[in-house]
C-alpha cells in the first residue's frame, strides 16, 4: 500500500475539490474514483495517481511552495495598509520582506492590538476619510486593504472614480490615487464576485484601471492550500502601475503539498511547535450544552434525536435548506470551517472537536495561523471579532512572497531611475500632516527619496 504522502483521505478531496460527499460516492459506486481499502469505507484513502486529472490535485503535485518560500526580496518593500485589522494581512507581508510604513484602522481595540505587538509600527486610529496621503505620494511600493464589499447607486451604465464616492472602496481608491504606489492588493469575500450580479466587481475594476493601473485578473485563493487549517476563500485584486508594466512576471502563490487540519492547528507538530495554549472563551449556557453534548465530531443538528432537534431548532426545523452550520461540532480531520466574528452564533455554531464547549480565543488565532505570541487587546468579543475578520497570517505570507517576486521583477526590468525608500526611526526627523485640518499625527518614521 502506499504511504499516506501519496494517498488522500475522503476528508481531504471533498476540501481540495470543493464537492460533496455524496458526490465522492457516486464516482466511487461507478469506478471513476477506486479507494485503496475499499473494505474500510470509514477510512478510505485514495492514492494520488488516480486524482492527478484533477487541475487542483496535478497543481499540489507540481507545486513550486519550497522555492517560493526561500525567495526574497531585492529589498525591504515599503508598504501602506488600510483596513489593517488585527494585523493578519501585515504580519505575514512583513514575514515576506514588506516593511510597513503606515497601517491605517478606525477600531481602538485593533490599534491596540497591533500597537502592543509591534510598537514600531505607525499605527493610526481614525476614520479614513479624514486622511490625506498625498504626502506619500512616488515615495511607497506597495499598497494594500481589504474594503468592505458595498453596493454602488448605478445612475449610468458606467460609474467612474467620484461615482462611487460615499464607500469605503472610494476611500481605498483614493489612497491608490494620491500615494501612486507600484503595485497594490485589494482583498475582499468571495462573495464580491457575484455582489450585484458582478456589476460591483466590474465598477471596481474600471475605478483602477481609470486610476493607471493595468490589472492581473481577479482571483479567488482557497486558505487550505496554503498552510492554512480553514475551508476560507478571499477575492484577491492585484494592480501595477501602467509605467512598470512593460515586462513585469507574476504568479500566483503555489499551493502547500498537504491539506493541513483542526488537529494541525491544536496540537503540536508541522504548524506549531506545542499544543495550544489555554486561554479565555466563551460558554455555553447549561441546556445548550446539554444538548451539544450529543452532537457527534464532525456532526449538526441532525444527528440529534428528533425531540431534541425540534427544540434547539424551534422555527428553523420546519424551513428549508439544510443549515449545516447549526449545532456544529468542528472535526480534528478536517479543517475548521470558516471562522467568524463568534463561534456560538446560533447559524455558524464552531464547536471545539472533543470538548463541549466554544473554540477559545487561542484556539480561534491558530486557526487564523496566528503566531501564540500575538495578543489580542479589548473585550472577549472584540477579540473574537478581530480574529474572526483577519486574513489568515499564512495566506497573507504566501501572497506576500508572489507580490515581492513581482516587484524583484518590476525593479529588474524598469528603464525608470528608481527610488529606494530610506525608512529609518528618528526624534529629530518626524513628519507632520494635518487630519481634517484640526487633528495633528506624527509619523516618526522619515521617508527620504534616493536615486539608486
Amino acid at each position: 500500500m502506499p504511504n499516506d504522502n501519496e494517498t488522500y483521505s475522503f476528508n481531504d478531496i471533498t476540501n481540495i475539490l470543493s464537492i460533496s460527499k455524496s458526490v465522492i460516492n457516486s464516482r466511487v459506486k461507478s469506478g471513476k474514483l477506486k479507494p485503496i481499502n475499499p473494505e474500510e469505507k470509514d477510512n478510505w484513502r485514495f492514492d494520488k495517481t488516480q486524482l492527478l486529472n484533477f487541475e487542483e490535485f496535478k497543481a499540489m503535485d507540481r507545486s513550486s511552495w519550497g522555492k517560493e518560500l526561500i525567495s526574497k526580496p531585492k529589498r525591504k518593500y515599503s508598504s501602506v495598509e488600510l483596513f489593517a485589522g488585527a494585523g493578519g494581512l501585515a504580519l505575514g507581508l512583513e514575514s515576506a520582506g514588506f516593511e510597513a510604513v503606515l497601517l491605517n484602522e478606525i477600531d481602538k481595540n485593533a490599534c491596540d492590538t497591533l500597537t502592543a505587538n509591534r510598537p514600531n509600527w505607525n499605527v493610526l486610529h481614525e476614520d479614513i476619510s479624514n486622511l490625506d496621503f498625498s504626502f506619500l505620494k512616488n515615495k511607497i511600493d506597495f499598497l494594500s486593504g481589504g474594503f468592505p464589499c458595498q453596493a454602488f447607486s448605478y445612475a449610468g451604465n458606467k460609474l467612474g472614480f467620484e461615482d462611487t464616492r460615499g464607500t469605503l472602496f472610494f476611500e481605498f481608491a483614493r489612497a491608490i490615487k494620491e500615494i501612486k504606489p507600484k503595485v497594490f492588493l485589494g482583498e475582499n469575500v468571495k462573495g464580491l464576485l457575484r455582489h450585484e450580479n458582478g456589476k460591483t466587481l466590474s465598477t471596481i475594476t474600471g475605478v483602477l484601471e481609470d486610476l493607471g493601473y493595468t490589472l492581473i485578473p481577479p482571483r479567488v485563493l482557497k486558505a487550505i492550500f496554503y498552510k492554512v487549517p480553514q475551508k476560507r476563500e478571499r477575492l484577491l485584486i492585484v494592480g501595477i502601475r501602467n509605467d512598470l508594466t512593460e515586462n513585469f512576471k507574476f504568479s500566483w502563490p503555489s499551493p502547500y503539498k498537504r491539506i493541513m487540519t483542526l488537529k494541525d492547528a491544536l496540537y503540536k507538530g508541522e504548524l506549531f511547535d506545542s499544543d495550544v495554549p489555554e486561554s479565555i472563551g466563551q460558554k455555553y449556557p447549561k441546556r445548550k450544552k446539554e444538548i451539544m453534548d450529543k452532537i457527534p465530531q464532525g456532526g449538526y443538528w441532525k444527528d440529534l434525536p428528533m425531540a431534541l432537534q425540534k427544540e434547539y431548532m424551534q422555527k428553523s426545523f420546519y424551513l428549508g435548506g439544510g443549515k449545516t452550520g447549526m449545532a456544529r461540532r468542528l472535526s480534528l480531520d478536517e479543517p475548521s470551517l470558516t471562522l467568524t466574528c463568534a463561534p456560538a452564533q446560533k447559524q455558524t455554531e464552531r464547536c471545539h472537536p472533543l470538548e463541549t464547549r466554544p473554540l477559545t480565543i487561542r484556539e480561534y488565532a491558530r486557526i487564523q495561523t496566528f503566531p501564540d505570541s500575538w495578543k489580542f487587546s479589548g473585550s472577549l468579543s472584540s477579540q473574537y471579532k478581530q480574529i474572526g475578520n483577519a486574513v489568515p497570517v499564512n495566506l497573507a505570507a504566501a501572497v506576500g512572497r508572489c507580490l515581492a517576486r513581482l516587484l524583484n521583477s518590476i525593479e529588474e526590468n524598469s528603464n525608470e531611475v528608481l527610488y529606494k525608500p530610506d525608512i529609518r526611526i528618528s526624534n529629530k526627523k518626524q513628519m507632520l500632516f494635518m487630519l481634517n485640518q484640526e487633528v495633528e499625527f506624527y509619523i516618526t518614521e522619515y521617508i527620504e527619496q534616493k536615486d539608486e
